[in-house]
């Protein structure tokens, strides 16, 4: 599942379509991805319409059109936001494409389609926009508020609470690894037994994971360095970047999670 940087670098690939008109929209009729939506009344209203702006908010983005048009996407697990030459045919698995009226096709191809693609014309925010919880890297999100929060689920793992979309929005599974192993925090510890110093040090260590992913993954699709968990987490025989350890693993808070046994101590989180 695309997680914050990852959705980030998708939704620039439609970039050079912006500024541009559509010239005609393609929809697989078949598709799930437009449930609970009227793909020919999208496709009414976006034709000839001017692709002006985009953004990117959790695991979902949204691309603004001229007339109060907007079309949200979610990637699902294995959707994919791609830009291609005007001439080229459609290829299995595309589920909407963007002719424009010059340059590229924008394209949303989804294999799987677990995604979704939705549509909203009117004044102000759409509704399934509006919800989404504010930013990590906002001013909204604040330590005081995390701890808030980790008490109200003081009896789930920190692993656990760390998905929860609510209020971490578009953390996923490898980036709450990447939080807790740089944090030194062990997945299985319980969100209510954090102190106040482990607190500070958690909200700190969560908008720094975000920061370094915006800055790697989601400007350019690199890869990580070797200094990151990242690299190592699912490696056969997979050592701590910093301890050399050999890595754990084992499904916490119904995700499949990894950790270094000395750098990660259950108890640590009580300061």
């Amino acid at each position: 599942m695309p997680e914050l940087a990852e959705v980030e670098y998708f939704r620039k690939q439609w970039n050079p379509g912006m500024g541009k008109r559509v010239k005609e929209i393609i929809i697989n009729k078949k598709a799930r991805v437009f449930r609970g939506e009227k793909p020919e009344t999208m496709k009414k209203l976006i034709t000839h319409a001017r692709f002006n702006s985009s953004a990117a908010a959790a695991k979902q983005m949204v691309f603004l059109f001229n007339k109060n048009l907007w079309i949200g996407i979610h990637l699902g697990m294995t959707g994919r936001m791609e830009c291609r030459p005007k001439n080229q045919t459609p290829i299995k698995h595309d589920q909407l494409i963007l002719k424009m009226s010059s340059g590229p096709q924008l394209i949303f191809n989804d294999p799987r389609q677990f995604g979704r693609v939705q549509f909203f014309q009117g004044e102000g925010v759409p509704p399934w926009w509006a919800k989404i919880s504010p930013a990590i890297l906002s001013q909204e999100f604040n330590a005081k508020e995390l701890g808030e929060f980790l008490k109200r689920r003081k009896g789930s793992t920190i692993k656990a609470v760390l998905l929860m979309q609510e209020r971490f929005p578009g953390i996923g599974n490898w980036m709450a690894d990447e939080i807790l192993w740089r944090a030194g925090f062990h997945p299985a510890a319980r969100a209510g037994k954090f102190g106040p110093k482990s607190i500070q040090l958690l909200f700190k260590t969560v908008r720094e994971v975000c920061r370094d992913a915006f800055r790697v993954i989601g400007k350019d699709w690199s890869d990580p360095p070797d200094s990151w968990l990242f690299n190592h987490r699912w490696k056969k025989g997979g050592r701590c970047p910093k301890t050399k350890v050999l890595l754990e693993r084992k499904t916490i808070g119904g995700r499949t999670s990894c950790w270094s046994p000395t750098r990660q101590p259950l108890g640590a989180e009580r300061r």
